[in-house]
């Protein structure tokens, strides 16, 4: 008990706005409150994914009409130049600097969260997500690269860590029935934000720009203001369990899965467990293996399908017209939302799924599953089948997706709940080292292999099975999984006793709290959630449609 916390019990004071204390769940309150106040927060940190819709205006913020490009231009005089065009390339740093700052937040400041609640955490995210893009939009003012870097990149960063992991042990334990289903709810948040993100800001940077002025700067603050509306309704409407709740009606089996553990790892000793790092891998190679396929995805179609894409089948990309190839790009854009789509729907189909197969057998389906589809992808791309190539990188990317949403409760089986959130943060560093991996592999084995003077449309043949050989190492870290010993468990006194805050609220039951199924003010909530992401949906659609 720190200080702070000791005198406020001596004085009676009440707890503060955004103190855990404060957000202890009272007696009718209705648990499916949660994960829409989660998905307020996923759907705007998701924007994330969808930041390249800023990247050709931005490489032109200067030249307005055309890039203004000034050769010989090192990146250190790129961070401060005000009078050159910044290079895409120098802006898709971006990407490396939210995924790594994500990973590495997540992991230092997970034990904080678990300590200060969600509503804080969350509060705290959003400060740093749109505060970030403010930030951003000086740099872009100023044309100051760095600035953008260290607002949107840094701080934004730090914002989607806190962000992401924010709603993960509090979900986990207000549904302990499904934790899986639970976290996928959520966690498809982060999936579906560049699906409305991408398109709003596109309507926003049509409605910004001038003759004078390419709009992004404007985009980017208005933006943050609705961001940061939505993300403070997510961190006021989390509410947590009182201390041993459980559903009403609803009790532990008897005879539990043996890779569901009844007692609690704590914070300092998961990291030393065997399991923590089988199941970090597991994450990392599933997820490196789906990144690639992500960066790879839009010029693969291009590459492969070329002019069948229009009509055109005896035409190879490198006999395409400048035209033919910007109609290919719309396409392929097209093909880009569809697996959006797929990585959103995954994340909480296969979540869900693992409430009944088990979080193991889940990884295993990912892994097997994903090898044949890795390696029979160029054989779909050498019969020239649009269908059978499209339909696996749909179900590749939900598997991806659907990695991302089942681990939080792979985690709370293997180590419990009480430090989950804490736990997933520091696992999501795995994330970090996979946003590096996976580029540089596929990026490193394509430019080897046109160097090597092999046809554009099997460029990507050899890179496929390097990532089914990616799957086969984590298939195999997935099958070293074990429950954990029992001294790695805390004893049931110190549980107790981390748990005291909320004892004197509930010892045990329901109390009334979680009842209400989908009343007036629930529903009001998820449509508020809903109806965004069904947008984004449709416009997904609308483009997607395009690829047939």
């Amino acid at each position: 008990m720190t200080t702070i916390e000791g005198a406020r019990k001596i004085s009676g004071a009440r707890p503060g706005l955004l103190d855990r204390e404060r957000i202890i769940a009272q007696a009718g309150y209705n648990r499916w409150l949660v994960p829409p106040a989660a998905l307020c927060i996923h759907l705007c940190i998701g924007m994330a994914y969808g930041f390249s819709v800023f990247w050709l205006p931005l490489s032109r913020a200067v030249g307005i009409n055309a890039p203004k490009v000034c050769t010989d231009m090192s990146i250190f005089q790129e961070l401060v130049t005000t009078s050159c065009d910044w290079r895409v390339a120098s802006l898709g740093w971006m990407y490396t600097l939210f995924f790594v700052l994500l990973g590495v937040s997540a992991a230092i400041w997970g034990g904080w969260l678990e300590r200060s609640g969600p509503r804080k955490a969350g509060f705290v995210s959003a400060l740093c997500w749109c505060g970030g893009l403010v930030l951003g939009a000086i740099g872009i003012y100023t044309h100051q690269l760095w600035l953008l870097w260290l607002g949107s990149g840094v701080l934004g960063g730090i914002g989607l860590g806190l962000g992401y992991i924010s709603p993960v042990s509090t979900l986990v334990r207000w549904f302990p029935d499904r934790r899986g289903m639970a976290t996928g709810m959520a966690i498809m948040g982060f999936g579906g934000g560049a699906m409305i993100g991408a398109p709003l800001a596109n309507m926003l940077l049509n409605y910004f720009k001038t003759p004078t002025d390419v709009g992004v700067w404007q985009t980017f603050l208005a933006m943050a203001a609705i961001y940061f509306v939505f993300m403070m309704i997510g961190a006021f409407s989390y509410r947590i369990t009182p201390a041993n709740w459980r559903p009403d009606g609803w009790t532990p089996p008897e005879k539990a899965n043996a890779y569901i553990t009844a007692h609690q790892v704590h914070l300092r000793d998961a990291h030393k467990t065997r399991q923590f790092w089988m199941i970090w891998a597991v994450l990392c190679l599933n997820v490196s293996a789906g990144i690639g396929v992500i960066g790879m995805a839009s010029p693969m179609l291009q590459e492969i399908f070329a002019g069948k894409l229009i009509g055109l089948p005896e035409l190879s990309f490198n006999q395409l017209s400048v035209e033919q190839k910007t109609a290919i790009a719309a396409i392929a854009a097209g093909f880009t939302g569809l697996l959006s789509l797929f990585n959103i729907a995954g994340r909480f189909f296969w979540a869900s799924l693992s409430d009944h197969i088990g979080r193991k057998n889940t990884y295993y389906t990912f892994f097997v599953l994903g090898i044949l589809l890795y390696a029979a992808i160029p054989t779909f791309a050498a019969m020239g089948s649009k269908v059978l190539f499209v339909a696996a990188f749909a179900v590749i990317l939900s598997m991806y997706g659907g990695g991302f949403a089942t681990v939080p409760a792979y985690l709370a089986d293997i180590f419990g709940t009480q430090f989950v959130g804490a736990i997933h943060g520091r696992l999501l560093t795995a994330w970090a080292t996979a946003g590096i991996i996976g580029p540089v592999v596929v990026n490193y084995i394509r430019e080897a292999q046109i160097a090597a003077g092999v046809e554009r449309a099997q460029v990507y043949d050899f890179t496929m099975y390097i990532l089914a050989g990616m799957l086969v190492l984590g298939l195999i870290c997935n099958a070293l999984v074990r429950p954990l010993a029992d001294k790695w468990f805390m004893k049931p006194e110190e549980v107790l006793a981390l748990q005291a805050k909320g004892a004197t609220v509930a010892s045990g039951g329901s109390h009334g709290i979680g009842k209400g199924g989908l009343d007036a003010r629930t529903a009001a909530f998820w449509a508020f959630v809903g109806i965004p992401l069904a947008w984004g949906v449709w416009i997904t659609l609308q483009n997607a449609i395009k690829i047939f």
